[in-house]
């Protein structure tokens, strides 16, 4: 995916092992859901199981959010990365050792799982404020684009590989998810930047608050953020892959991995193409429309009995979602002074985190309560709606027509 754009990225150094380091931390990331959620509903065969998985990921992003925000702007940003990705190797090895030695239970997971939710509560936020610094001068939303390509990466090849090492053996992918994380932290331990502590001031109520503020008194923003946000909960089907794959479908992890991986090959497409033809006119047109083909596209998958129609309508998912989370991660970034990324972005985490993760946990107790393909069918109709009055909310945030 170079370009003439792009090129000054793959020949800088910091640049270079950011990239080894987030696309190695993101594959085992990939793997490590696949393999949990498989792992979860062939124990409990619970739909609401599925979805507490997100709850409890959830959970740790808004109680640590002001402490998450103000740590990655206080603290030296590259170490507390590379702390959070030894942390997760930790847990990922404690799931190793459980699975192996058969005495890994549903309560076991779930542990790790808030374990796994503290770590990336704040790698997340951090990695983000770091990405300014390993970048060359004037090369920050190519840097923001081929970061989105890195995480697409990791989410192409992370369920394919889990699900089959899954397939092979239930203890397999957590041994890889601990390998993958150790060797994340020995890149970040390469990079040489400028980042240091760049707010020395004390954690007090208006700096911790300050990441809010700021995207409260940016409406362009604030309605990215909110309309991503509702859209994803709404429209969240990924959670109830496992039963899509195992009951609707009728095939095994490895199905799932494949599942998994569609919207992800989707948005790495669309990452290639706009990194070749940039964002340049009316994006927030274009934000709005791919929101409404999003949720077009859950309602198809929702009926979908079939294989490769669910996997097109995944890939199309993944695809038009990568151009709104292209154009956020360009206004955050762009917008946000360096004394704030880690708290402002501490905040765009707290909203993707909930999307994601409380979204899963609703869509748990929909599928509970109604079953699978009604609970993913209604969140599609509930985000095509949302994008139609967010567009009467943000008349602003649809008006942009560049991204500067």
């Amino acid at each position: 995916m170079q370009n003439s754009s792009t090129l000054p990225l793959f020949k800088h150094p910091p640049f270079l092992l950011f990239f080894a380091a987030s696309g190695f931390s993101e594959l085992a990331y990939q793997i490590a859901f696949v393999a949990i959620g498989w792992q979860v509903y062939a124990l409990s065969g619970s739909a609401l199981d599925l979805g507490l998985i997100g709850l409890i990921q959830f959970l740790p992003s808004v109680l640590l959010v002001f402490v998450v925000g103000h740590a990655a702007d206080k603290y030296s940003r590259r170490p507390l990365v590379q702390i959070c990705q030894l942390v997760e190797a930790a847990t990922a090895l404690y799931l190793t050792i459980g699975s192996f030695a058969g005495w890994l239970s549903v309560t076991h997971i779930y542990m790790a799982v808030v374990i796994l939710g503290v770590a990336m509560a704040f790698e997340g936020p951090a990695a983000s404020a770091l990405l300014p610094a390993v970048v060359p001068k004037g090369h920050l939303k190519e840097g923001t684009t081929v970061s989105s390509a890195i995480y697409q990466m990791g989410a192409i090849s992370g369920p394919a590989i889990g699900g089959l090492a899954f397939a092979v053996s239930p203890t397999l992918p957590f041994m890889m998810m601990t390998i993958l994380w150790v060797v994340s932290a020995f890149f970040n331990q390469g990079i040489t930047t400028k980042d240091s502590a760049v707010d020395s001031e004390s954690p007090s109520s208006d700096s911790l608050f300050a990441g809010f503020k700021f995207i409260q008194s940016n409406p362009a923003i604030l309605g990215t953020l909110s309309l991503d946000l509702f859209a994803v909960l709404l429209g969240g089907a990924t959670t109830l892959l496992p039963i899509y794959a195992r009951d609707i479908l009728q095939t095994g992890p490895l199905g799932l991995g494949l599942l998994r991986s569609a919207p992800a090959l989707g948005a790495l497409i669309m990452t290639i193409y706009i990194s070749h033809h940039p964002l340049n006119k009316a994006v927030g047109l274009k934000m709005f429309q791919s929101v409404i083909i999003f949720g077009v596209a859950t309602v198809v998958f929702a009926f979908s009995n079939l294989m490769w129609l669910s996997l097109i309508s995944l890939f199309v998912m993944g695809a038009v979602d990568m151009v709104s989370v292209i154009i956020r991660s360009s206004l955050v970034q762009l917008s946000t002074p360096d004394d704030m990324r880690g708290r402002v972005n501490a905040v765009n985490f707290l909203f993707i985190n909930t999307s994601n993760q409380l979204g899963g946990f609703e869509s748990g107790i929909t599928a509970a309560l109604f079953g699978a393909v009604p609970a993913v069918a209604l969140g599609g109709l509930g985000t095509v709606l949302v994008a139609l009055i967010w567009m009467k909310l943000f008349p602003n945030l649809k008006a942009i027509d560049k991204l500067e």
